[in-house]
């Protein structure tokens, strides 16, 4: 079968070298003291090789893979150099990509449109479309996806999803790929694809590096390097098959026709006894690379030996650029996939029109006609309540829902260097609008009309404009949470937050604002829906002519709107104040959410030392 060379649109650009030393990472564990995960492990990854991490679970192969590829930092000691010069991290993570186990896509879109979405944000405006077609084209062809261009990413298989999360990498050609467990959830056959794709990835002068938990005999012999872990050392650096004389030569003989990655598996969980002190002293935990059948090999490479020389590039001095689009540009292409994919999910967009005009109904029926009778007074202030608890929930449940699972989308492209975390951020906030705008209105007017509020431009701009405000500032409050909890604590707590605040903005009407406890009067400035509903209330019920009582009536008591203002404490109510308020409120909340955002990706060494507290409290409970 014809396989399309690598090279031809994934050129060699730079050769990146790695090594470690010393290196140390520990978790904290409350008065039991801090776990070792890695113990002073060394390590040489190169150039032009596909490097595997073994090791039994708990072994620490996906936490050295995490302090590789800089997705953990904290109680990290020892020292990593690239190219044999100190590690930059800001600059090596742009060199690196990496993919995690999780084969998370992106809603909605179909292959070709993720691949050119991840090219446009990746390779800039100045590549023409042609050229960015034609590399989305090949690449495709190299992993075996161009079948499957059309196909919804959600919609693929194990293995596809996990080819088309590589593709999505490799369109600016890293020189440094790195991967959790590729071949997790995948059959032998899928498995064996996925790690010979990986080697001729490698084979372009790549530096791949990829945790595998069991791979086959067969499969082992393919990785060029293997690293072996036990207990967070190593016990074995080097050709994969040259691992049976290695055993040997510490006394321990595979057995004939045994999977030898099985075999020296079993040896680090201590089937055989405990040889962990013998193997780690053998290669000096990682310092010295084993070499048997692998000399050969390595005089194969040495003839290109110059030539890698004269490739590798000083990252350090930041000379590998990748071709980036700008802010706006960003903005533009994560706002175009945010409608796309807001638009494409029909049922979602259809449930919520039809929740929409079914609740609008309903509260029109309820108060039906109600707004200028004078003896219905009062049922108007649980009208303008009512709407804005419709505008606090059905705003923000969605978020509650939706976003914890986004995080993990947006984790994984901000790492790799998609795009800002401010683009997405202001993306996000506008893509939401035209949708709030629309279905709430389309809810305010159902209301409005049946229930016979005043037919005046300026009072109902001002009840639509205060409703949708407070609408946006719930789906504030609602990324707020969801920003830093899970998608169960989220659906707990924000239920379970907004109580207060609907409890604070109807304390105290009727009863007089000195009788208001001093706590409760602080309280009170932070509800939002109070500053809603006195501004709704501002402006419904004043500047009005006196109501009518229905000729049923024998006495209607607040047929003077001012005079309800005054028996419920807000006489003194200032609209321009709650507007004022009330947009502090969105930018707080929103500036809020990205500001925690932020932090939960790339956190600052105050949240780093909350979070080790936090971890610390944890654990105590947990004992």
């Amino acid at each position: 079968m014809y396989k399309p060379e690598l090279k031809c649109y994934l050129p060699c650009g730079s050769w990146v070298d790695i090594q470690f030393q010393d290196l140390t990472y520990t978790v904290p564990q409350g008065k039991r003291g801090p776990k070792l995960i890695l113990r002073s492990v060394n390590g040489h990854f190169k150039p032009n090789q596909l490097t595997a991490i073994l090791g039994p679970s708990g072994s620490g192969k996906s936490t050295l893979l995490n302090v590789l590829a800089g997705y953990k930092c904290g109680n990290v000691t020892g020292e990593m150099f690239v190219n044999g010069k100190s590690r930059n991290l800001k600059v090596f993570q742009g060199l690196s990509r990496y993919i995690m186990q999780e084969n998370l896509m992106q809603p909605m879109l179909t292959v070709d449109e993720a691949m050119m979405v991840a090219a446009n944000l990746k390779l800039g405006v100045n590549l023409p479309l042609l050229e960015k077609q034609k590399m989305i084209s090949n690449i495709l062809d190299l992993l075996g996806l161009n079948n499957s261009t059309l196909t919804e990413c959600t919609k693929l298989s194990g293995g596809e999803k996990k080819r088309l999360s590589i593709a999505l990498e490799l369109l600016n050609n890293p020189p440094v790929l790195l991967l959790d467990e590729p071949t997790t959830g995948l059959d032998d056959l899928s498995c064996m694809q996925c790690v010979l794709l990986l080697k001729r990835i490698a084979q372009g002068g790549r530096t791949v590096i990829c945790s595998i938990h069991t791979p086959s005999a067969r499969m082992f012999s393919v990785f060029d390097n293997v690293f072996i872990l036990s207990s967070g050392q190593c016990i074995y650096q080097g050709f994969g098959p040259d691992v049976v004389p290695y055993l040997a030569s510490v006394g321990l003989d595979c057995p004939r026709n045994f999977n030898p990655a099985d075999f020296i598996i079993e040896i680090a969980c201590k089937e055989y006894g405990d040889f962990q002190d013998k193997l780690v002293s053998a290669i000096d935990n990682g310092k010295v690379r084993y070499t048997c059948k692998y000399i050969a090999r390595e005089s194969v490479l040495a003839e290109s030996q110059d030539l890698l020389e004269l490739q590798i590039l000083d990252v350090q001095d930041n000379s590998f650029e990748n071709q980036k689009c700008g802010w706006v540009t960003q903005f533009t292409i994560l706002l175009m996939r945010m409608w796309k994919q807001m638009w494409r999910d029909k049922s979602y967009l259809l449930l919520r029109t039809i929740l929409h005009i079914l609740v609008g109904c309903l509260m029109g029926t309820l108060y039906l006609g109600m707004g200028k009778d004078g003896s219905k007074t009062v049922f108007n202030f649980g009208l303008y309540f009512t709407c804005l608890i419709f505008f606090m929930y059905i705003p923000m449940m969605p978020v509650l829902l939706q976003f914890p699972k986004e995080y993990q989308l947006i984790k994984r492209e901000h790492f790799n260097k998609w795009y800002r975390l401010s683009a997405y951020f202001s993306a996000l906030t506008a893509s939401t609008l035209p949708t709030q705008i629309v279905l709430g209105s389309l809810y305010l007017t159902l209301v409005y009309v049946l229930t016979d509020q005043p037919m005046e431009l300026g009072r109902i701009g001002k009840f639509y404009f205060i409703c949708i405000l407070t609408g946006t500032i719930s789906e504030s409050l609602g990324l707020l949470i969801a920003s830093q909890f899970s998608l169960m604590n989220s659906m707990f707590l924000g239920p379970v937050i907004a109580v207060p605040f609907m409890l604070l903005a109807v304390y105290g009407f009727g009863s007089g604002y000195d009788s208001i406890p001093p706590l409760i009067k602080f309280a009170m400035h932070f509800s939002y829906l109070r500053y809603s509903l006195q501004g709704l209330m501002a402006t419904m019920m004043t500047n009005r002519e006196r109501l009518k009582c229905p000729d049923e009536v024998e006495i209607c008591v607040w047929t003077d709107l001012e005079h309800f203002m005054e028996d419920m404490g807000m006489e003194n109510t200032k609209l321009w104040l709650d507007i004022t308020a009330l947009v502090a409120i969105y930018f707080l909340f929103r500036g809020g959410f990205y500001y925690l955002l932020k932090q939960r990706l790339s956190p600052n060494k105050t949240f780093i030392a909350l979070r080790y507290i936090g971890q610390i409290i944890k654990s105590r409970i947990a004992r």
